[in-house]
């Protein structure tokens, strides 16, 4: 596919909206993929990355390998993503402590949209399509209300929490942070990635070191992880497109329960700097969030930010029809 500088553009811009949406427990990346369009190849260009395209290096070479494996869409799209992830994620975590409130309402906008959106792209209903949807909402329900574990922080525990929750980043609905966070690796990944900036500043070489190691190992296991998975949506994909469909959109409308903007804390723990943060939390009505934090629901904003939120996905939503990219 023949594309402009103009069209790698938009992708590399869609990829930061991945990043940012994935630092956030409680939403998906792939929920802006599918979104703008580009989902569906995206899972074909990681499946594309298998042994036959290791063929393909070995014989014809770099060029016609790079064109197999989509390389230029992937390299762009995975470029934005981690742009995004090292230079918003200072931000969107400030945003989270202190004003919870507009950022999930903004996230809950957006999911609300994707929901729409997305399952307005199921041609037939019938009873396995039903079947999904419920199965899909019901999964990703669990999914928000289940506990955080405290696990144990090892290198083999963090390839394991990245090869599990990359399948999830990739998944409209689920969150791959929010996966992170059930398997107590969390504040590891996120620890580390702060850890290594701070460290690159402070030109401390051992830190550097132990925090680059952490990082490469959880790399590996997204990798790993995401080679796997791909092969399996891709599949179902061509199988059953509609009930996949269905299946993704319930997992978006599960989510939903994660994103609701306010919130009643009832446990927290302290993080990797010492300070104490909300770790179980339930969800309340503005009234009542009023009542137990003695602060303003912010009920007017937190609509504004919604609409904003829907805004962004009907964007969204006509760049892809616009767009191949």
């Amino acid at each position: 596919m023949q594309r402009s500088i103009k069209d790698y553009l938009l992708i590399f811009t869609k990829g930061m909206a991945m990043g940012a949406a994935d630092v956030v427990p409680g939403v998906s990346g792939g929920t802006i993929a599918f979104i703008a369009g580009i989902y569906e190849e995206l899972i074909n260009s990681i499946k594309s990355i298998d042994h036959r395209a290791l063929q393909v290096l070995f014989k014809q070479g770099i060029k016609p390998f790079w064109k197999h494996i989509n390389g230029n869409f992937l390299f762009t799209l995975f470029f934005g993503i981690l742009v995004s992830i090292a230079s918003l994620a200072k931000a969107i975590t400030y945003f989270l402590e202190n004003k919870p409130v507009l950022i999930w309402s903004f996230f809950f906008g957006l999911i609300v949209a994707s929901v729409l959106f997305i399952g307005k792209q199921i041609k037939k209903w019938d009873a396995g399509v039903i079947a999904a949807l419920v199965s899909g909402t019901a999964i990703a329900y669990y999914v928000t209300i289940a506990a955080p574990s405290s696990m144990p922080d090892g290198l083999i525990y963090v390839f394991f929490a990245g090869s599990i929750a990359i399948c999830a980043m990739i998944l409209p609905g689920i969150s791959g942070s929010f996966i992170l966070l059930l398997l107590g690796a969390y504040a590891t990944v996120l620890g580390s990635i702060s850890g290594m900036i701070d460290s690159l500043k402070a030109s401390d070489m051992a830190n550097v070191i132990s925090n680059g190691t952490t990082l490469a190992v959880f790399a590996t296991g997204c990798l790993l992880g995401l080679l796997t998975f791909s092969h399996a949506l891709s599949w179902m994909f061509r199988k059953a497109h509609n009930v996949t469909i269905a299946l993704l959109t319930g997992f978006m409308i599960g989510s939903l329960n994660k994103v609701w903007p306010w919130k009643e804390v009832i446990e927290w723990r302290i993080n990797s700097h010492g300070e104490q943060v909300p770790f179980l939390d339930r969800n309340v009505l503005p009234n009542t969030y009023e009542a137990i934090n003695r602060e303003p629901s912010q009920i007017g904003m937190a609509i504004g930010m919604a609409i904003i939120g829907f805004a962004v996905v009907y964007l969204l939503e006509r760049l892809g029809e616009k767009k191949p990219a």
